[in-house]
């Protein structure tokens, strides 16, 4: 008899094909949001399960499924998961690094060009028919190329940010938990400096660093009136991470230029002063949303729960393990 898993959202139905060759695949193709009672309920009896970073799997959840074998994130970041627990449990747990990486630096840049250049606004002020006639002033915003961008984040999406920055022509300042060596630095152009440093000195400032208590707002009032009014920020990496309210105030009195967010707190609600104020680019957590970077993750995802199972070529060997110290006692 094959063990049971969950996929907690739909997914392309090639991947449940694939995972329907080594378990009873309970599917939710319909893609009803399922919450903490619904997701308890169809997991009772499951081996494994694919999620999605929407699906929070705490420790109390942990200790009602004692079959649950392997959690399988569909995302690079894992705040969704209590590692510890999952940890403690002797349950395998894997994200989706490196094939997204690419992608969400394109979307981070194409996030930063319309924050700068005014898009989203300018776009708006075509649509209401106030574009009447060209004036020197109008809709005037803020150079990219010759700039200064400051990554708070370096690992792989802020160095690939950092090699799309050399064809601007900007100066990149980064700070992050460890310093890179001397020889990465010198291949993206960087230069490391104190966090206080890049947000005073930056034009451009990109979040890329993972979500934790550490970094929990890691950006507030106090930061925000460190940068520069000309200043744009960036926010690719998760809710939380930035102070909402603080950061709506701040483009209200225009203490910064412009924003670009594609995570929010509490998302999908939106704070609402965000919603109130023109000169914010607001998207919703579609960083890695193209076609095949998806399937990429999807794909992961799923032979990471195939591998966590002990099925498939790599059985025993899942690629992407989060807390590998669990390996040795599994479930």
């Amino acid at each position: 008899m094959k063990p049971s898993v969950l996929v907690t959202r739909a997914i392309f139905p090639d991947v449940i094909e694939h995972l329907a060759r080594h378990f009873d695949v309970d599917d939710n193709q319909q893609d009803a949001v399922l919450d903490a009672d619904a997701l308890k309920a169809r997991l009772a009896g499951k081996a494994g399960v694919l999620t999605n970073a929407a699906d929070r799997v705490d420790a109390g959840l942990i200790a009602a499924l004692p079959g649950l074998r392997a959690v399988c994130n569909m995302a690079v970041g894992y705040n969704n998961l209590d590692i510890p627990a999952l940890t403690a449990a002797g349950i395998v747990a894997t994200n989706t690094p490196d094939v997204l990486t690419e992608t969400t630096a394109d979307f981070g840049w194409a996030l930063l060009m319309a924050t700068a250049r005014r898009v989203t606004e300018s776009e708006h002020y075509l649509r209401d028919g106030r574009w009447q006639r060209w004036s020197y002033d109008m809709l005037v915003g803020m150079d990219v190329y010759g700039s200064t961008l400051g990554i708070l984040g370096m690992g792989r999406i802020g160095q690939a940010l950092a090699r799309r920055a050399a064809g601007f022509g900007m100066t990149v300042l980064y700070h992050n938990r460890s310093r890179l060596p001397e020889s990465t630095e010198q291949a993206l152009n960087a230069r490391y400096v104190s966090k206080d440093e890049l947000l005073q000195q930056s034009d451009h400032v990109v979040l890329v660093l993972p979500y934790g208590p550490q970094s929990h707002h890691v950006i507030g009032a106090a930061e925000l009136n460190q940068m520069k009014p000309t200043a744009t920020l960036i926010n690719l990496a998760r809710g939380g991470i930035v102070d909402d309210a603080a950061l709506a105030q701040a483009l209200k009195t225009r203490r910064i230029f412009a924003a670009g967010l594609d995570v929010f707190e509490g998302e999908p609600d939106v704070h609402p002063g965000l919603l109130t104020v023109p000169n914010v680019v607001l998207t919703p957590h579609i960083a890695s949303a193209s076609e095949k970077t998806r399937r990429a993750m999807a794909m992961l995802a799923a032979d990471n729960l195939i591998a966590a199972l002990d099925a498939g070529p790599d059985a025993g060997h899942p690629q992407s393990v989060i807390n590998p110290a669990v390996m040795g006692h599994r479930r």
